[in-house]
């Protein structure tokens, strides 16, 4: 899940469909990925191991809130890694192998447990499998759509994290949101209308985001959806 708490609440986004979201952004881009359409779909399909972990709210006994992505437990989360990347990999590899190299970047830059440095292992086997299937265009494009991926990924969790016309937030990457040399400044026009600067889409278009929201005391609240229009 990503939690984005409120004084009395919690505001909980499945992973899977913070995802989706990063899809649109990525669907959207000028400077389009290529091959177009299996990269757009290895960006929204990037978090699908998260849809089991996701169907039921999990609480973090200790903190007193809902596990996130952040504080779920280690060897489940790993475990979810495995298991969806070994779904996507039946039906969409080039997915699977872009989905592996984000998880498999994230463990290696946060990660120093045992098991976090043994799914790293697995999973550049995993790449090393799949690229020998690969075309050139994707094979040569793979490093720069993982960056996207990135990137997308960052400006999707930003909007889930943030309320509607705040900045609170900083880029979950160091270094902000950049891509291509080019550094991307979030800008809330109001409190449902963001834009980046400069602006690198190819049109205005619009996004939303099921949530559900429950109280401290775990009571369920009620469901919504974050509207939100990227303007250029």
């Amino acid at each position: 899940m990503i939690v984005r708490e409120r004084p009395e609440s919690f505001v909980l986004i499945q992973q899977n469909d913070h995802a989706l979201a990063s899809g649109e952004f990525a669907r959207h881009w000028t400077d389009a990925p290529r091959p177009f359409e299996p990269a757009v779909h290895a960006i929204a399909s990037h978090d699908v191991a998260w849809k089991i972990p996701d169907s039921s709210v999990r609480w973090n006994e200790d903190a007193d809130w809902p596990y996130s992505f952040v504080d779920y437990p280690l060897e489940d989360k790993i475990r979810a890694y495995a298991s969806g990347l070994d779904q996507l990999e039946s039906s969409a590899p080039y997915a699977a192998c872009l989905g592996s190299m984000h998880y498999e970047r994230l463990l290696r830059e946060f990660g120093s447990t045992a098991a976090e440095t043994r799914f790293v292992e697995v999973e550049a086997g995993r790449q090393e499998r799949l690229r020998r299937d690969m075309s050139g265009e994707e094979l040569e494009n793979l490093e720069r759509n993982l960056d996207l991926l990135r990137l997308c990924d960052g400006l999707s969790l930003f909007v889930c994290l943030n309320e509607p016309g705040s900045s609170d937030y900083p880029p979950p990457y160091p270094g902000g949101f950049r891509f291509d040399g080019e550094t991307y400044q979030p800008v809330w026009e109001e409190s449902n209308n963001l834009r980046l600067r400069p602006n690198p889409f190819t049109e205005a278009f619009e996004i939303s985001i099921p949530y559900q929201e429950i109280r401290r005391d775990r009571q369920h609240i009620g469901e919504g959806r974050i509207e939100l229009q990227v303007t250029l």
